[in-house]
């Protein structure tokens, strides 16, 4: 021990006991760069503009202790004491977060490719293979080159409409479910995430005889994984604000997706030999010309093998799939309970809903796509639901690529910042009567025009804005409508005796009703044989 504590100063011995001529110019170079880190440090702490304000926090856990279950009204609350944007830390990770129109417009507009990348928790980046999805992926060439397949081959317009037929078989089977069941409790969630799946699988796979008789498993079996997905999302990890503990994964959360991870690969796996088998039996019986439609999974194995920089490996087709299948569901799923459990609250509204549909589609007709651009009031309805009860409340949270001011403080590169939507869309600076359900301050032309679901009027952006915008808003604003005039104008809606109305929230990824949505349909159109 005394040998080691004579050789921990060994630096400072030679220094002092070498008589050599370069002693004095060690000893002056060292002095000028101790004083040139101070100046720096002294400089840049009066020059550098500061982070933004917050609450105290406490030694080593930060605010951790303090946050509450209901997120988006707690940083509402908060925005009212420090400001409409603020910081916290969770353990040794900065947050901070946006409450208001004018600062997310620097961040989604002036900064957009600085807030375009994501901040991995460790449930995100299991079950997106380590970010090699769509959704959870960072900013660079493999983002792009992932949207750029996704939105101009797999949702492209023309591939949209080809399977229209998809939509309208998926749908209809839907009415006949329902009517099958009139008089009796409907979960709507549960039907609509079931209508929503069996669509999706038609637009991968394609609409094959075989792919029919497992589509009642595949809905049930892949509706517990997306819940058991979305919750272990929701759930606060310490190993995300104490990376150190990671190893440890005392909350069991790593290892719990990592179950719904091997589930989802059995889904995906299956689907993708499925098409590989359909690929080579084409091939073989001479119908794998490029005139034919293809589904969205043959799209993506097409591009296996490409030399173009567009090639894509099976890790990514499965990370594809999976945000389809999980995302695409279980938002139009919440989106739609949301959208009926408002309407039964509010008799007039159902009521100039369905006046809306006897007159473009009438009580002798079945509804159409074709229907859809004409249902005006619809649509204010959703948009106006969605104003209120945003499915992603904060929109993915981003993640700075460097060191960015915003409203005048510094937002350090790699934190975490949280756009709430769900105040911004409530804030009375920018909406008369915010509380209020009122659909038709939607259906002005200045209004349809400016509110649009792209994002670009910030007071109302429930998809995102910028480069990081929702990928599938077409299908999903199309299926969102579609099945609600089906189920609106082929159906009268009550809750069940005894049933009270309820708009309890629960929030983790998305937010969603506390208690599941159960409705009694009952016939509405005079021919019984349209439910056929």
């Amino acid at each position: 021990m005394t040998k080691l504590n004579g050789q921990r100063l060994w630096w400072w011995e030679v220094i002092m006991n070498n008589k050599d001529e370069f002693s004095l110019e060690i000893l002056v170079t060292i002095a000028v760069v101790l004083l040139a880190v101070l100046w720096y440090k002294f400089t840049h702490s009066i020059t550098s503009p500061s982070l933004p304000p917050g609450p105290r926090s406490l030694p080593i856990l930060g605010y951790l202790p303090f946050l509450g279950p209901e997120l988006h009204k707690q940083f509402t609350n908060m925005a009212n004491t420090y400001g409409p944007i603020f910081k916290f830390h969770l353990g040794s990770k900065l947050h901070v977060v946006i409450n208001s129109l004018e600062l997310a417009k620097e961040v989604v507009r002036d900064h957009d490719e600085i807030f375009a990348n994501r901040n991995l928790t460790v449930a995100a980046s299991v079950i997106t293979y380590g970010g090699q999805d769509l959704v959870w992926s960072m900013n660079n060439s493999n983002w792009r080159k992932l949207r750029k397949i996704f939105v101009h081959e797999a949702l492209s317009s023309k591939n949209l409409e080809a399977c229209g037929s998809f939509r309208m078989d998926e749908v209809r089977k839907t009415i006949r479910n329902v009517f099958s069941k009139i008089g009796t409790p409907i979960d709507i969630s549960e039907i609509t995430f079931m209508t929503q799946t069996n669509v999706l699988t038609s637009l991968i796979c394609g609409n094959t005889s075989d792919r029919e008789k497992n589509n009642n498993h595949l809905a049930s079996e892949l509706q517990t994984v997306s819940a058991n997905i979305v919750e272990i999302f929701g759930r606060p990890n310490l190993s995300d604000f104490f990376p150190i503990l990671a190893w440890f994964d005392l909350q069991r959360i790593e290892r719990n997706m990592k179950k719904q991870l091997h589930k989802m690969d059995q889904i995906t796996e299956s689907m993708i030999q499925d098409g590989i088998k359909s690929n080579s039996k084409k091939a073989l019986d001479g119908v794998g010309d490029r005139e034919k439609k293809k589904d969205f999974l043959q799209i993506l194995l097409d591009l296996r093998s490409q030399e173009d920089g567009t090639s894509l490996s099976i890790t990514q087709i499965k990370a594809l799939l999976l945000d389809i299948m999980v995302a695409g569901t279980e938002t139009t799923s919440t989106l739609i309970e949301w959208v009926m459990a408002e309407i039964m609250m509010n008799h007039q509204v159902m009521n100039a809903i369905q006046e809306e549909l006897a007159k473009v589609v009438g009580l002798n007709n079945i509804v159409e796509e074709t229907h859809l651009s004409q249902l005006k009031y619809l649509d204010a309805v959703v948009k106006e639901t969605l104003r209120l009860h945003p499915v992603v409340p904060f929109v993915l949270p981003r993640s700075p690529s460097q060191d960015c001011v915003v409203g005048g403080y510094t937002i350090p590169k790699g934190c975490t910042v949280f756009l709430n939507v769900w105040s911004i869309q409530r804030d009375p600076r920018y909406w008369d009567k915010p509380l209020e359900f009122y659909p038709k301050r939607f259906l002005s032309y200045e209004s349809s025009k400016k509110c649009d679901y792209k994002g670009n009027n910030l007071k109302f952006f429930p998809f995102g804005s910028g480069r990081r915008l929702c990928a599938g808003l077409p299908l999903a604003e199309k299926m969102t409508l579609f099945i609600l005039a089906s189920l609106l104008h082929s159906f009268n809606w009550s809750l069940p005796k005894g049933e009270e109305h309820d708009l309890s929230e629960k929030v983790g990824i998305t937010l969603k009703k506390v208690k599941p949505l159960t409705l009694i349909p009952s016939q509405r159109l005079p021919n019984a044989s349209l439910y056929n």
